[in-house]
C-alpha cells in the first residue's frame, strides 16, 4: 500500500475519532464495538511473546528441522498493522554468516506460522498436507544458506476478517475419535500453518459432564446409559441418541481428559481461542427421577428403527428450568477448573435438529436468553458460538420473527453465527445479515467424511469476499465446517487462505502454482488435467450437497421391477440424487421406490482427459507422495462412476429378463470392487486396517480391544441399530473408499444381491427382497463384530495398477 493510501486511512480514523458519541449508537456499531472488545479480552489472555516465538519455533522443528536456524521469528503488535492481526516476511539483516536468512513477524504466533507458510508456498515453492492425503511436499524448499530473499523491505499480509474457524461437532467422530496426542501435535501443527485461530476443542468433555452430574447425584451406571461409544460420541452429545456403541470405560474419560489438556495448551501456546462446548440441555434419563419437577421433555426418535429406547428419544431439560442454569454454570466453572482461563466463546446447539416446542417469538427469546445465562453466570463475558444449520435444515420453523428472537435475546455482540452451509446455502443473503448479528462464513463441503474428490472452488474464492465487501456486511470470519477431514486438500488449502485475502483471487492461475507446490515442479500435462479438474469435479454448481451415494459404497436396498423405470444411458445426464431433507441433517435413505441415483455434476469424459493426463505426467512424478495420492483417488473416482453405469446395465438386463447380460454386467460390477480394491491397497492413505489398528491402540484391556474394534468397523458400515430384516436408517453414511473395506464389506454384499438376482431370473421366480434383506444384514452384523486383521502398509505400485486399470475400463 502507498504512502497516500495510508495518510487517507489516517484522516479518516482522526475524523472518526473527532465523532462525538451518540448515545443511541446503532446495533451494528454497538456489536462491532463488542466484538472489538471480545478480541482484546483474548489478545490479553495469550502467552508471552517468548511463549508464542517458541511454540512457533516448535512448529518449524517438527515441518523442517533442516532450517530451523534459517528462520527468525519475532511477536510484534497489532499498531504495527495498523491495528489488525497480521504477518510480516522480510530478509533478516545481518553481518553473521550463520545467522537466519528470513525475518517472520506476526502479532501471534498463528500470525507468524501463517507467514512461514505463506513464505514456503509462495517464494518455496512448498505444498503442506495431511499426510493421509499425500503429506507434505518440501523438496522444492533450497537448501539453509540458499533460501529466496524478499524483494525490498519484505511484504505485511493482514487478515481480512478476524477469525479463521475449524472443524464440526461431528469432525470429532467421523476423524479425530482414534487419535493420540502424536496425531493431534501434527492436526494442531497444520492449524496453525493455514492460520486458524478458533478451533472447537471438544474431545474429553464426558469426563467434566461425569464430574458435573455427579454433584447432581448421577452416577456412572447411569452415565453408561447416557454416554454414547467412543465413535458415537457426537450425536449423544447433539442429543440424537444415547447409550449407542457404549459405555465408555473409566479408562477412556480419564485418558481423553489428559489429551485434551495437551490440545488446548499447544492451543493456547500458539495464540489459538480454543471454542469449549457448554450446556445444550441434554441430560440422562436418571435426572428425571431425582428432580421429578424439573421440566425435562422426551425428544422424538432420530433415525432408530423401530423407536428401541435402548438408544431412542433422548431427555431436554427446558432452558427455562431453573435447573439448566445451575447444570450449565457448574459446567463452565469446572472446565475453568480444569483448563484454567483459555476462552470466552462456547459452542452450544439446543435447538439444532430439535425445533423448540413453540414458535412463539417471546417464549424463544426467553430460552436464547437462558442458554446464555448458564454461561455467563460463571463467565462474564461469555460469547456463544451457535451453528447456523437450523436456519437451513428447518427453515419451515425458522422464520424471520423466530430468527430474530433467538439471534437478538442475547446481548449484542455476545453471540457468533456459523453460516455452516454458505460454500452452497448461504443464510446471510436470505436473513439480513443474521439480523445484525456477526458470522462466520462456513463451507461445509464434506459429510460422512466420505473420500469423493468434490468441491466449489468458485465459491470458495469468491464467496467470503462478496460477503465482506457487502452492504452492512456482519461478517467476521471464515471456517471449515466439514464432517470429515483428509479429502479434497486442494479445497483445504484454498479456504483457509481466504482469511488473508481482500481481493478477488484469479483461480486460474492459483491452481496453476498449487499444483507445481503440490508435485514439486511444473508439469504441462498436470497444470492442463487441473484446469479440467477445475471446470468439472470442482465445479458442482448445481446446488445439491454432496454426499458420495455411489452403488459400490450405497448399494440400492430395492426390488429392481418395483423401482421406476429408467434406461441405463440416463447415468451420464444425472444431476441430483438425494438431497439433505430439510428437517434432518443424517437422514440420506430413501423413503421412496425409485431407484436412487448417485450425485454426478460433471462430464466423465472430461474427467478422463484428466486422469490420462495425470497418467502420462507419471515417469516425471512417480516419486512423489502427492501425486501417487492424487492420481489414485481420481482414478478410484472414475472407475466408481463407471461402475454406476455398469450397476444400470445389470438392472436393465433383469428387467428385461436377460440372464446372460444381467451375468456379464453383474460380474463386470464385482469386478470394479475388486480393482479399485486393488488400486486402494498401493497407497497408505486407503486401507481400512489403518482405521482399525488405530481404534486398537487405545484399549487397554480386552474388553476395550472388543468395543473399540466394534464402534470403528460399525461407524464405516450400519452405522445405527437394525433389525433381522430391517437395516440402519444411516447405513453406509459414512461410507469409504478404502481396501479392504471394499473387498471384506461391499463386494460380498452386492455379490449376495446378483447371486439373488440371477437366481430368480433364472427360475423364473419374484425376487425375494426381504429375503436379501436378512441375508446381508446378518452379514453385517457378523462382520461388524468381527476381528479379522487388515493390512496397514500399502502393496503394489499404484502407478503401474492405474495405468494397466484406464487401459482395460477406458479404452
Amino acid at each position: 500500500m502507498n504512502s497516500y493510501s495510508w495518510y487517507l486511512k489516517f484522516l479518516i480514523l482522526v475524523s472518526l475519532l473527532l465523532i462525538p458519541l451518540s448515545s443511541s449508537a446503532s446495533p451494528l456499531n454497538q456489536e462491532s464495538q463488542a466484538i472489538e472488545s471480545l478480541l482484546n479480552r483474548l489478545d490479553a489472555k495469550k502467552p508471552s511473546s517468548s511463549v508464542q516465538e517458541s511454540a512457533a519455533k516448535g512448529v518449524l522443528h517438527r515441518l523442517l528441522p533442516s532450517h530451523l536456524s534459517s528462520f527468525e521469528f519475532n511477536i510484534i503488535t497489532k499498531d504495527v498493522c495498523g491495528g489488525s492481526n497480521c504477518f510480516r516476511i522480510g530478509n533478516y539483516k545481518s553481518s553473521s554468516r550463520d545467522s537466519a536468512e528470513i525475518l517472520i513477524q506476526g502479532t501471534t504466533a498463528i500470525e507468524i506460522t501463517s507467514g512461514l507458510h505463506w513464505y514456503l508456498k509462495y517464494w518455496c515453492g512448498a505444498h503442506v498436507s495431511w499426510d493421509k492425503t499425500g503429506g507434505a511436499q518440501l523438496a522444492s524448499v533450497p537448501k539453509p544458506g540458499s533460501l529466496p530473499p524478499v524483494k525490498n523491505e519484505g511484504v505485511i499480509i493482514k487478515r481480512s476478517v478476524s477469525w479463521n474457524y475449524y472443524q464440526n461437532v461431528v469432525t470429532s467422530s467421523y476423524s479425530y475419535v482414534w487419535w493420540d496426542w502424536e496425531r493431534w501435535e501434527k492436526e494442531i501443527d497444520w492449524m496453525a500453518l493455514q492460520g486458524i485461530n478458533l478451533p472447537l476443542a471438544f474431545t474429553g468433555q464426558e469426563s467434566i459432564w461425569q464430574k458435573v452430574f455427579s454433584e447432581f447425584n448421577i452416577t456412572k451406571k447411569d452415565l453408561d446409559d447416557f454416554f454414547g461409544g467412543p465413535a458415537f460420541l457426537a450425536w449423544a452429545r447433539m442429543g440424537n441418541l444415547h447409550g449407542w456403541g457404549g459405555p465408555l470405560t473409566q479408562n477412556w474419560l480419564n485418558r481423553q481428559l489428559i489429551l485434551q489438556k495437551q490440545i488446548l495448551t499447544r492451543m493456547v501456546e500458539l495464540g489459538m481461542t480454543p471454542v469449549l462446548p457448554s450446556f445444550s440441555g441434554n441430560v440422562p434419563a436418571a435426572l428425571k427421577t431425582i428432580f421429578p419437577s424439573a421440566n425435562i421433555t422426551r425428544l422424538g426418535d432420530w433415525n432408530t428403527v423401530d423407536g428401541d429406547p435402548r438408544w431412542c428419544c433422548t431427555y431436554l431439560l427446558n432452558p427455562s428450568d431453573p435447573l439448566f442454569i445451575k447444570i450449565g454454570e457448574a459446567f463452565i466453572k469446572q472446565q475453568i477448573k480444569e483448563y484454567g482461563d483459555v476462552t470466552n466463546i462456547y459452542s452450544c446447539d439446543t435447538f439444532n435438529e430439535n425445533s423448540p416446542p413453540s414458535s412463539d417469538p417471546t417464549y424463544i427469546s426467553s430460552l436464547g436468553s437462558a442458554v446464555y445465562k448458564a454461561m455467563s453466570k460463571v463467565d462474564k463475558e461469555a460469547v456463544w458460538l451457535m451453528q447456523g444449520w437450523l436456519f437451513y435444515s428447518d427453515s419451515s420453523f425458522w422464520k424471520p420473527p423466530q430468527m430474530k428472537a433467538l439471534l437478538h435475546s442475547v446481548p449484542f455482540g455476545k453471540m457468533i453465527v456459523l453460516d455452516l452451509f454458505a460454500d452452497v446455502k448461504p443464510i446471510w443473503k436470505s436473513s439480513s445479515q443474521f439480523y445484525g448479528t456477526p458470522y462466520i462464513w462456513c463451507m461445509l463441503h464434506n459429510f460422512g467424511g466420505n473420500i469423493e474428490m468434490y468441491g466449489i472452488l468458485d465459491a470458495v474464492a469468491s464467496g467470503p469476499i462478496d460477503a465482506r465487501i457487502s452492504k452492512n456486511s456482519t461478517m467476521i470470519g471464515v471456517g471449515m465446517c466439514m464432517e470429515g477431514i483428509e479429502q479434497n486438500p486442494v479445497v483445504y488449502e484454498l479456504m483457509p487462505e481466504m482469511a488473508f485475502r481482500s481481493d478477488a483471487l484469479q483461480l486460474e492461475d492459483w491452481l496453476i502454482t498449487y499444483s507445481r507446490r503440490r508435485y514439486g515442479k511444473a508439469v504441462k500435462q498436470v497444470e492442463t488435467a487441473w484446469k479440467i479438474l477445475h471446470h468439472t469435479i470442482y465445479n458442482c454448481t448445481d446446488g445439491i450437497a454432496d454426499h458420495n451415494t455411489d452403488y459400490i459404497v450405497k448399494f440400492p436396498d430395492r426390488d429392481p421391477l418395483l423401482s421406476s423405470k429408467f434406461e441405463a444411458s440416463e447415468v451420464n445426464q444425472m444431476q441430483k440424487v438425494v438431497e439433505i431433507p430439510r428437517t434432518r441433517r443424517f437422514l440420506f435413505h430413501e423413503k421412496s421406490s425409485s431407484l436412487p441415483r448417485p450425485h454426478l455434476w460433471y462430464n466423465t469424459r472430461d474427467v478422463l482427459r484428466a486422469l490420462k493426463l495425470l497418467l502420462d505426467a507419471g515417469n516425471e512424478l512417480s516419486g512423489s507422495l502427492t501425486y501417487r495420492y492424487d492420481l489414485v483417488d481420481l482414478t478410484r473416482q472414475s472407475l466408481s462412476k463407471l461402475a454406476n453405469q455398469v450397476y444400470l446395465n445389470a438392472i436393465a438386463a433383469f428387467r428385461d429378463g436377460d440372464a446372460e447380460a444381467l451375468s456379464v454386467h453383474s460380474g463386470k460390477f464385482l469386478q470394479l470392487i475388486k480393482d479399485i480394491d486393488k488400486l486402494l491397497a498401493a497407497d497408505d492413505n486407503f486401507l481400512l486396517g489403518t482405521w482399525l489398528e488405530s481404534a486398537k491402540k487405545l484399549a487397554v484391556n480386552a474388553n476395550e480391544l472388543k468395543l473399540y474394534e466394534w464402534n470403528a468397523r460399525t461407524q464405516v458400515t450400519m452405522w445405527y441399530d437394525n433389525k433381522k430384516n430391517v437395516q440402519s436408517q444411516l447405513h453406509d453414511y459414512a461410507n469409504k473408499f478404502w481396501s479392504g473395506l471394499l473387498e471384506g464389506y461391499y463386494l460380498p454384499r452386492a455379490s449376495m444381491y446378483f447371486t439373488r438376482l440371477l437366481k430368480s431370473l433364472k427360475e423364473n421366480k419374484d425376487f425375494k427382497l426381504e429375503e436379501w434383506r436378512e441375508e446381508w444384514i446378518a452379514f453385517s452384523n457378523k462382520w461388524q463384530a468381527g476381528r479379522e486383521v487388515y493390512p496397514v502398509k500399502a502393496q503394489g505400485d499404484a502407478l503401474v495398477i492405474a495405468k494397466d486399470l484406464y487401459r482395460k475400463y477406458f479404452t
